[in-house]
């Protein structure tokens, strides 16, 4: 093979790496972009219980008689979940499981539930209460105005 033919040959190697290496960054940036309506798939995952309007503080999340005495209910597009541990009084924790950040899909009996690995939550505290996870769900701040729970 001459100096020219090998040259040529090195250059069409390159081109087509190069294209096959930008095609693949293209690819992996349109996966990335965009958002996911995906909503979780359980029964007690809502989005906002008021189209999210805003007034005072933040966002409306849902009416005080949506979140059940000794459960509550998922906010997957706020990434919170809100219960109410004794009639009256609502807690507000993140929804991400500490154990390997999966989301948390139920709350019922006091217990708040993720599915991934089953680690269970206290509805009251946010503490493990079995599982593999060991830390508490991070709280998060919440404000009830007459019969509005809002994130703060």
């Amino acid at each position: 093979m001459s100096a020219t033919q090998e040259h040529r040959s090195l250059f069409g190697r390159r081109t087509v790496v190069a294209a096959v290496g930008a095609a693949g960054a293209a690819a992996a940036l349109t996966a990335c972009g965009g958002g996911s309506d995906d909503k979780g798939g359980s029964d007690t995952v809502e989005q906002p219980g008021s189209g999210g309007e805003q007034q005072g503080g933040g966002a409306v999340l849902a009416a005080t008689a949506d979140i059940p005495e000794g459960g509550g209910k998922v906010f997957a597009q706020q990434k919170v979940v809100v219960t109410q541990p004794k009639p009256g009084e609502f807690k507000a924790f993140s929804s991400t499981c500490t154990h390997q950040g999966c989301a948390v899909k139920d709350v019922s009996a006091g217990t708040i539930t993720c599915p991934c690995h089953n680690s269970t939550f206290d509805a009251a505290t946010g503490s493990p209460t079995g599982g593999p996870a060991t830390q508490p769900l991070p709280a998060r701040e919440i404000t009830v105005e007459g019969d509005s729970i809002r994130l703060a």
